[in-house]
């Protein structure tokens, strides 16, 4: 049975005055209608809204097949092999497929905008597909997510608890027990796996870290769950004058320090190997950064580890904490449904908003916390808390 934590009200007093319930009301008696549907595609004025919002059901009944589309273009490398254009022909004989089904699976990928059509009958990359072939952290993200998709087979076995072991439950050693991961004492291909996805897609929070805070401030950095030193490396290069020190399960530990050591940062930023729900964190830093961590666990283990946190900072130390984070409710969606799920499938955690992470930060003693807004929320929003130089 997952442990489930119920969203907490992401605004406080919330509620919406008596003449919008009824309005939505009256809109979704209109909207249910055969009658009012026939009339909005009938009236200039309302047909376009009426094709619109059909296309978008259609696309999401769709999506599942749009997203195999994706999978099987980067699993034949489609997106490498025609930044310099080809014939259907060519990437045929490349990627030893029958003419009439890769033509099927390229003009899929044109309409998806992922190619695009190029002189001389030949297929080039798409708007969509140039950061795909650009960025190799979103094609390993891609890749991953064939686990998923096993797993939402059958949404509701999977939101029941059902027989069924989820796939991605089995990917991440630390969700069911971080004790019984840390008592591996080799770094497997199970913590390899997992280290190596995370390295691959943390650049684009790392980037919208470093463009958003100033770490001109601080001089002592440890990254709390910093996996193989995607974060620690980059901060290493981007900010000459901290020492850095990362601290996560002793396997992926590690991997972290044999990473920094190939990089020659051996000198400015080592690793250290425990379990945060369980183990004390290093202290010494005055800033401690948490990126991607809150939202695999349940609140109450958060809430341990960001005491845990507390307690490793001196007066005045700062925690940064970085993660894709829910909508307020005046807000767009963004990847919100996608986390809601993914999460769920991981058996662990949830999607918060910034007010919820706020709230458990405050808990753990942290004052003055504040929404440092990043140039794209749907990869990470920031919010800073610093430990009072005020104690008692």
């Amino acid at each position: 049975m997952k442990t489930l934590d119920l969203a907490k009200s992401d605004t406080p007093g919330w509620s919406r005055p008596a003449w919008r319930e009824l309005a939505d009301k009256w809109l979704d008696r209109c909207f249910t209608s055969e009658r009012f549907y026939r009339w909005s595609v009938s009236n200039p004025l309302t047909r376009w809204i009426t094709q619109r919002r059909s296309q978008q059901v259609f696309d999401l009944m769709a999506g599942f097949v749009y997203s195999q589309v994706l999978l099987a273009c980067v699993r034949l490398s489609i997106f490498q092999r025609v930044q310099e254009p080809q014939t259907l022909r060519a990437l045929a004989q490349q990627t030893d497929m029958r003419e009439a089904a890769l033509q099927r699976l390229l003009d899929s990928a044109v309409a998806l905008r992922l190619l695009a059509w190029r002189g001389d009958q030949r297929y080039g990359l798409g708007a969509l597909g140039a950061p795909i072939a650009a960025f190799p952290g979103i094609q390993a993200m891609i890749e991953h997510h064939a686990t998923l998709y096993q797993d939402l087979q059958d949404p509701l076995a999977l939101l029941r608890d059902g027989p069924m072991q989820p796939q991605m439950n089995g990917y991440w050693p630390y969700v069911n027990s971080p004790a019984s991961a840390q008592a591996i004492q080799s770094p497997d291909a199970t913590f390899q796996r997992y280290s190596d996805l995370m390295s691959a897609s943390q650049p684009f929070v790392v980037d919208e870290i470093l463009a958003a805070y100033s770490f001109e401030d601080h001089r002592h950095v440890l990254d709390v769950g910093g996996g193989q030193g995607t974060f620690v490396s980059r901060l290493a290069r981007h900010a000459p004058h901290l020492s850095l020190k990362l601290f996560d399960l002793p396997q992926v530990a590690q991997l972290a320090a044999q990473n920094l050591a190939r990089q020659g940062l051996a000198d400015r930023a080592t690793a250290a190997g425990g379990s945060f729900l369980t183990d004390e964190l290093p202290t010494g830093a005055d800033l401690v950064t948490l990126i991607r961590i809150a939202h695999d666990h349940p609140d109450q283990d958060v809430l341990t580890l960001l005491k845990a946190i507390y307690r490793a900072l001196p007066a005045g130390g700062t925690l940064l904490l970085a993660e894709p984070m829910a909508r307020e409710r005046h807000e767009s969606p963004l990847g919100d449904a996608y986390f809601h799920f993914y999460l769920l499938a991981m058996g662990s955690g949830r999607l918060r908003t910034p007010h919820e992470l706020s709230s458990l930060m405050k808990q753990a003693g942290f004052c003055l916390v504040e929404h440092v807004p990043t140039q794209m929320p749907l990869h990470a929003q920031i919010l800073v808390g610093r430990k009072s130089k005020c104690l008692p």
